[in-house]
Formats: C-alpha cells, structure tokens, sequence
C-alpha cells in the first residue's frame, strides 16, 4: 500500500516551530487498527485523516495511543494540505468530524482561521493529587474536558516541570495551566500523558475552554494567546457565544509517502 503523508508545524509560520501534526488525505477509510498503527509509527501528538464524502470532507484524529473527539493543530495542519497541496482555489472547508462541523478559512493574510466549539469550564476543587503532580499550587481550577489549572504569572507556567506519571493518574483528559501573559492576553502549557502526549505543543481544542474563560475574566472577546512551550506557537482568539474562532499560520516540513 502507497499513502501520501504530509507533515505540517501548525500555529506557526516557521519550520521547526508550533506543532508538528500528520497528515493522510485517503480515497476509503482504512481499518482502524491501521490508522492507529500509523500514528503510533509517525509518533506524533496527533495524526490527521479526511476523505472526501458528497458534502464535503470527513475528518479523524489519532494520537499513538487513541483516537480523539477534537483536535486544533491537526485540522489546522489538514485545512492546509487541502488548500495548497489537495483542492487547488479552495479557500474553504468544513469537516465533519466527533465534534461536529468544524469550519477553516484561509484568510487574506494568510492565517486559517477555525471555527470550533466553545467548552466553557466549570469552577471545581483542586483534586487532589494535582499539586503534587505538577510540583505547584494553581489559583484556582476549572474543569471542562480538561482541567484547567490557573496561575498568577507567566513565569510560574514557564516553570512548571510536571510529575507525568503523577498527572497521568488523574481523572481527566489532560491538565492545562494557564495565566496572564506579559504580551498576549494569556498563556498555556498542555500536558496529557493518559493519551500519549506528555506536552502538546500547541493545542487548538484546549483553546476552546480557555477562550471562553479569558473573555470573561478580560471583559473583552477577542484574545491573543501564545502556548508557552519548548516550540512555543501563538494563537489569534474570538469569543462567539456557543462557538469560538482560533486562527494559525502553518509551515509545511515534510511531504512524501507510507508504503507498507
């Protein structure tokens, strides 16, 4: 078997920045045991796969470990391989995917601009275990499909360097510190070694949580976020009610072919 395979740094404009992210546009659905048996083997956080369908593109997302209900860096990195290397003069797509109909537009500038699901979280109790997993003492929680953990500073983000097997043992998705940046609007970090991925990059689903969390507390609606990790990647934000807009720029690093 021949598939094309594309690699894509997302919420970047620069090689070797962002979020590396898989690509497979494929003509029919492989078996699952085989897209996971890819992602596990492009080892990346996530590995995205589409197939064109009557109204659009259908779209599914791998970890090396599980396949996911919402990705950001991964339909970024997809929405890219089909407006420049797949659909040539497509400017937009709309995949359906877990989440619903998740929409990417190529704006004017450049950037892709996502229109997601907002996921407000709910205030919560520290659970226990989280302090001593991430070696620091959050604000305050909030849960959503992740816990969100909030700092005071961004230093104290910068400098958390986390227990995984500790944070792995408890019961959530992932665990994403956030605080007030000293040039955006706020910064994360994400880690979610129970699916694989013991620091994400840049993490677009995580966003959908944050957003709505940063809106209010700022009082305004639109948001410049940038996710301090090693590569680090910066994030265009808009609050919209019951959805949110998370725009990136991409980089294409790799294009070639899997032959099994």
């Amino acid at each position: 078997m021949r598939l094309p395979l594309f690699q894509v740094d997302a919420f970047t404009s620069r090689v070797f920045g962002g979020n590396p992210a898989a690509v497979c546009p494929l003509d029919a659905w492989l078996p699952d045991a085989d897209m996971q048996a890819i992602a596990l083997e492009n080892n990346l956080s996530e590995t995205a796969f589409f197939v064109r369908e009557a109204n659009g593109f259908r779209l599914r997302w791998f970890t090396p470990t599980q396949e996911v209900d919402l990705c950001g860096h991964a339909t970024l990195a997809a929405a890219w391989v089909l407006f420049h290397r797949w659909e040539s003069g497509l400017t937009r797509v709309e995949f359906a995917t877990r989440s619903g109909t998740l929409g990417v537009t190529q704006e004017a500038d450049g950037w892709l601009a996502m229109d997601f699901p907002s996921r407000p979280p709910t205030p919560c109790p520290v659970p226990a275990g989280l302090v001593e997993a991430l070696g620091a003492t959050p604000r305050e929680t909030f849960a959503s499909r992740d816990l969100v953990a909030v700092f005071d500073s961004e230093e104290q983000v910068r400098a958390l360097r986390p227990d995984l097997a500790r944070l792995a043992a408890l019961d959530t998705f992932a665990v994403v510190p956030t605080a007030p940046g000293k040039r955006v609007d706020f910064v994360s970090r994400f880690f979610a070694p129970r699916a694989g991925v013991p620091e994400d990059p840049v993490t677009g689903s995580a966003h959908c949580s944050l957003v709505p969390y940063w809106a209010k507390r700022l009082g305004k609606t639109s948001l410049l976020a940038h996710q301090v990790s090693a590569r680090g990647g910066e994030l265009r934000c808009e609050e919209k009610g019951p959805r949110v807009r998370i725009s990136g720029q991409a980089a294409l690093y790799l294009e070639g072919f899997i032959t099994w």
